[in-house]
């Protein structure tokens, strides 16, 4: 068997080439491969293409690579709470195309099991379907480059817009536990887009908090094969060192 671990993730991402198309798990502050964005951010690579559900927030995941002028297109389903996104986008830095959020996470589904496009309702009679969303601006609030129309075809007098797959390069995912063939368990709400994103990658890269033999993982509580893992490396139980987003009346945590 091939051995997938890596002694660092330093070592785990430093092929990663300039140009290079990223999927990156995560959803707001939770799972995010944050050990692996920080090695590639030290690695030096540019004008990389990423595709998560949002670009990371300020100082954190993907926002520190944002904040270096390392990524120019993202393609992504929540853009706030990051004000340099916000920045970079209206000026004209950076390329954003913006899709729903469950057409993204099958995007990158679909793209993993083999499927190169498909149908679905949403975004039908928007201009996610229609054309004109901006992907780049001008600089002077205008738009530079927008969205083609996409084919829309009904079944069953229904509509539907045709959404492409996406594989990307490689994909950066963060795990509560891997073991050594690299099988995957996530833990909770970091098991939202790091499967998705982690079957899109031709070289998938996982930080796990902890790495054990094969076989210790209940075959039932292996939520990502291995056959989708090429590279393993064990970061330790990881904290955010970043404030809770959201705050409800009484002060609790609803992150």
């Amino acid at each position: 068997m091939t051995n997938k671990i890596f002694a660092s993730a330093a070592d785990a991402v430093a092929d990663i080439p300039d140009g290079a198309s990223l999927a990156v798990g995560g959803f707001g502050l939770v799972g995010i491969p944050a050990v692996l964005i920080d090695a590639l951010l030290e690695q030096g690579a540019t004008d990389l293409r990423t595709v998560s559900n949002n670009c990371g927030t300020d100082g954190f995941g993907l926002g520190k690579l944002l904040e270096a002028r390392r990524i120019s297109r993202t393609t992504a389903s929540y853009v706030g709470a990051n004000r340099e996104f916000a920045r970079q986008y209206l000026n004209g830095e950076l390329e954003v195309e913006l899709t729903p959020q469950g057409t993204l996470a099958e995007r990158m589904r679909a793209g993993g099991a083999g499927i190169p496009a498909f149908y679905t309702p949403a975004g039908v009679g928007t201009m996610v379907a229609d054309g004109g969303l901006p992907l780049r601006y001008d600089g002077q609030g205008g738009v530079a480059v927008a969205s083609e129309p996409k084919e829309v075809r009904e079944f069953d007098g229904v509509p539907y817009v045709l959404e492409h797959s996406i594989v990307t390069d490689f994909a950066l995912v963060h795990a509560r536990r891997a073991d050594t063939a690299g099988n995957v368990q996530f833990y909770g709400t970091a098991r939202n887009f790091n499967p998705d994103a982690a079957m899109s990658g031709r070289v998938t890269i996982v930080q796990a908090e902890e790495i054990v033999s094969a076989g210790e993982i209940n075959p039932a509580d292996v939520h990502l094969p291995g056959i989708f893992v090429q590279r393993l490396v064990e970061v330790g139980r990881q904290e955010t060192g970043v404030e809770i987003e959201k705050l409800s009346s009484k002060g609790e945590d609803r992150s």
